[in-house]
C-alpha cells in the first residue's frame, strides 16, 4: 500500500508505516507511529504534504531530543526532517536575507536547514570567523527544533540571531518570514496575532460532526500554530564578525561542562523541566529530594536533578509518570508547579 501510494504521488522520499519511535527519540522509548517521510528535499516535502488528507495528523521530527511519544503510539504521519534537510552555508549580509548591506563589513549570516543538528551550526560559525552561535554546541537537537522553541542555554537563545526564518503548511506552500512575524519568549515560540488567519473546514450547523470554532480567529477561521499548521524549514542567522578560534575554545569548554554535569552515558531528552522565573528547575528537584527516584527504568538523573535517563528498557509511561511525581512534589514542597520543556505527544 505504502509503495503504491508513494508511486501515486510520485515521491522521491522513504515512505514506511508502523516505525517505532522508540529509534527516533532520545529518550529510546515509545510506541509506533502510522506512517514515517524522510523526504529528499524540500520540493519532495510539499509535494508529500500536498497529498496528504486534510485532517492527517502530521508531527515534524529532527534528532528527538525533546520529545516524548506515549507507548500507545501515534496517529497520522512523522516527517523526518534530520536525514533530509542538511544545507549549511554561509551567505554576506544582504537584505534578501533579513541583513543590511551596511552591516557586511561587521557581520555575516549563517544559512542552515532545520535538519542540521544545532552544534554543527556552532563549528560552521566559528569555521568562518562568526561569534555568538557557541551556545548552540550545547543543545543536544537540531537547528527546526531549536527554532520551534527558542532553545537556548548559556544565557542565549536561538532567536537573538535569527534574521529571516522559511517555513512550509500542510498544504505544502513555503514561507519566508521575519522574526517580526513571530512572538517569541523563554522557550516558547507563536506566530504573533496579527498574522493572517487561515480557514478552517466548513462545519455542519448542528448533528453529529458538529464541533464549536475555537481560538479566536474570525469566523470559520483560526490563527496559524507553529508545529501544526506550518513548521520551519530553516532559518538565516545573523552573527558578528570575530575571533574564530577564540569561538571554537569556548565550544570546546562548553562541551567540557556538558560531559562533567550531565548523564550523556544514558538516554534523555536534556532539560525536562523549564526554569521557573528567578529559580533553577534542577534546583527545586534537588531540594525536593528526588536525585534518583525512580519508577520503571526511569530515573531523576543523580548527576543532573533536570534530567530524566533511561537506565534500560523504560517505558513512555515510566518517563511520563516519572514527570508527573516530580511536578506534584515540588509544587507541594514548594508551592513552584514546573512546566515541562519536553513535549509529550500520542495515545497512552
Amino acid at each position: 500500500m505504502m509503495a503504491a501510494l508513494k508511486r501515486l504521488m510520485h515521491l522521491r522520499g522513504e515512505l514506511l508505516e508502523e516505525v517505532s519511535m522508540a529509534r527516533h527519540v532520545s529518550w529510546r522509548a515509545g510506541g509506533l507511529v502510522e506512517r514515517f517521510y524522510t523526504p529528499v528535499d524540500v520540493d519532495d516535502l510539499a509535494l508529500f504534504l500536498q497529498g496528504l488528507p486534510s485532517g492527517e495528523p502530521v508531527y515534524f521530527i529532527g534528532l528527538g531530543s525533546n520529545l516524548l511519544v506515549r507507548d500507545g503510539g501515534l496517529r497520522g504521519t512523522v516527517v523526518h526532517l534530520h536525514a533530509a534537510l542538511k544545507d549549511i552555508h554561509f551567505e554576506s549580509c544582504h537584505p534578501r536575507n533579513g541583513c543590511a548591506e551596511q552591516d557586511a563589513a561587521s557581520h555575516g549570516v549563517v544559512y542552515a536547514q532545520a535538519g542540521v543538528a544545532s552544534p554543527k551550526v556552532a563549528r560552521f560559525a566559528a569555521n568562518h570567523d562568526l561569534v555568538g552561535a557557541e551556545f548552540l554546541a550545547g543543545i543536544p537537537g537540531t537547528l527546526g527544533g531549536a527554532l520551534a522553541m527558542n532553545a537556548g542555554c548559556y544565557g542565549h537563545e536561538t532567536w537573538e540571531y535569527v534574521s529571516l526564518v522559511q517555513t512550509i503548511d500542510r498544504h505544502g506552500q513555503v514561507y519566508l518570514r521575519t522574526p517580526a512575524e513571530f512572538e517569541v519568549a523563554y522557550r516558547h515560540v507563536e506566530f504573533a496575532q496579527a498574522l493572517s488567519p487561515i480557514p478552517t473546514p466548513t462545519l455542519p450547523a448542528s448533528g453529529e460532526g458538529a464541533s464549536p470554532i475555537c481560538g479566536g480567529g474570525r469566523e470559520g477561521e483560526h490563527l496559524r500554530r507553529v508545529g501544526s499548521d506550518e513548521w520551519f524549514l530553516a532559518a538565516w542567522l545573523r552573527l558578528p564578525k570575530g575571533d574564530g578560534a577564540a569561538s571554537r575554545e569556548q565550544i570546546k569548554q562548553l562541551l567540557a561542562k556538558r560531559i562533567a554535569s550531565q548523564p550523556l552515558n544514558l538516554p534523555n531528552a536534556g532539560s525536562v523541566f523549564r526554569n521557573p522565573p528567578g529559580d533553577y528547575a534542577a534546583r527545586l528537584i534537588e531540594s525536593c529530594g528526588l536525585k534518583g527516584r525512580q519508577i520503571g527504568q526511569a530515573q531523576v538523573s543523580e548527576k543532573h536533578a533536570n534530567f530524566i535517563v533511561n537506565l534500560g528498557g523504560a517505558q513512555a509511561s515510566d518517563i511520563e509518570d516519572l514527570i508527573e511525581l516530580v511536578q506534584q512534589t515540588v509544587q507541594t514542597q514548594t508551592g513552584v508547579r514546573l512546566q515541562p520543556e519536553v513535549r509529550i505527544i500520542g495515545d497512552k
